[in-house]
């Protein structure tokens, strides 16, 4: 359980995030994990409100949701009920939106924290004296605490703005222990897909080593998210595997755990990553995973150990690694049982929450 000390003053505290943590994507996903769990430990002396600055319509209204967002801040700290902010970073449009964000909590003179989830950052946060990258690093140089995914990112960030390096803190995402019970894909293994369908995630690779798995009997595999789907659904029937490779779309919360508790492998071939919490979450349930070696993923996919990793576009050597995976039962088993082990020990939402929760009392101070 979350404790704070008697004496200490209560904590209040307001998260940002793109949906208020009811979104779907990686860094929601995480945020509403979060707060499903400090709801369920309710610790003593801390309340956390989260809010949208994106909000999950057109982003055309994202203005409105980030000047709502912006008043929020005001009338808390107005009421004496605003101790830190909690900013959620990415790049493009949340960075511009975070930046007004973090110069918002500057001048109410409220500590916050910075939490780098964006997986492109290195290519947006150019190491140049732009007006954008001083601008970031002005951000980054007046948190309190920089929360990262990963020893990758706490180099990067120390190499952007030296002068923050003692802020950072690494802190890799976490997933609740999943909710089904791990049944598998039965006679027929089960490869699992789960993120935006297009080129950075790696799936024309991923459709074309699966087309090399034509001959193989007993898999079928399954495609979820938004994106180009239809092309790959396009490209599926061209290499006449529609009847064994399903692309549903965009698939909500409930489906997402449906279909992690029916797969055996989970497969991220990412040209791009921070740390992808769909690894966690197939690692929660005792998945075999095969990913790339791409932001903080080897900190938590040992290959041989956990999981497979494969370079990033090597169709040869993604198609290996989902055929030795498909026709080894017990390599399944061993790297799945380590997955989820590595996930109780650290990838667990409890351990997370109270992580999160030093942070914020370090910030305070």
């Amino acid at each position: 359980m979350l404790q704070r000390n008697a004496q200490t003053k209560p904590l209040d505290v307001l998260v940002a995030t793109p949906s208020g943590g009811a979104g779907q994507g990686g860094i929601d996903r995480v945020m509403g994990g979060l707060r499903d769990e400090l709801r369920r430990q309710a610790p003593a002396g801390l309340t956390v409100r989260f809010g949208a600055t994106r909000g999950s319509g057109h982003i055309a209204l994202s203005p409105l949701h980030l000047g709502s967002f912006l008043l929020r801040m005001l009338g808390l700290k107005a009421a004496g009920r605003l101790d830190v902010v909690h900013i959620n970073l990415a790049s493009a449009g949340s960075t511009f939106r975070k930046l007004q964000v973090a110069r918002a909590a500057r001048w109410l003179g409220v500590p916050y924290v910075l939490h780098l989830h964006g997986g492109d950052y290195p290519n947006f946060w150019k190491p140049d004296d732009s007006r954008l990258s001083r601008a970031i690093r002005r951000m980054f140089a007046g948190a309190a605490r920089i929360i990262v995914l990963g020893e990758t990112w706490r180099r990067f960030v120390s190499s952007r703005a030296p002068e923050v390096a003692d802020k950072i803190v690494v802190l890799p995402n976490a997933a609740a222990q999943p909710s089904l019970p791990h049944v598998g894909g039965g006679e027929r293994v089960h490869i699992l897909f789960l993120g935006r369908i297009g080129d950075l995630k790696g799936v024309p690779q991923l459709g074309e080593a699966l087309n090399r798995m034509r001959h193989l009997e007993g898999w079928r595999a399954t495609i979820a998210g938004d994106g180009h789907v239809e092309a790959a659904r396009a490209k599926a029937a061209e290499y006449g595997l529609a009847e064994r490779v399903d692309l549903p779309g965009w698939v909500d919360g409930q489906r997402v755990a449906e279909l992690i508790a029916s797969a055996d492998i989970l497969v991220l071939p990412s040209f791009t990553e921070n740390l992808p919490l769909s690894i966690i979450e197939a690692m929660a349930s005792g998945l075999a995973v095969v990913a790339t070696p791409v932001g903080a993923v080897p900190d938590i996919v040992r290959d041989g150990e956990t999981g497979l990793l494969v370079p990033a576009g090597d169709v040869e050597a993604l198609t290996a690694a989902l055929t030795r995976l498909a026709e080894d039962k017990p390599l399944r088993e061993r790297l799945g049982a380590a997955a989820l082990q590595l996930h109780r020990e650290r990838l667990d939402l409890a351990p997370y929450a109270r992580a999160v929760a030093d942070v914020w009392s370090a910030a305070a101070r």
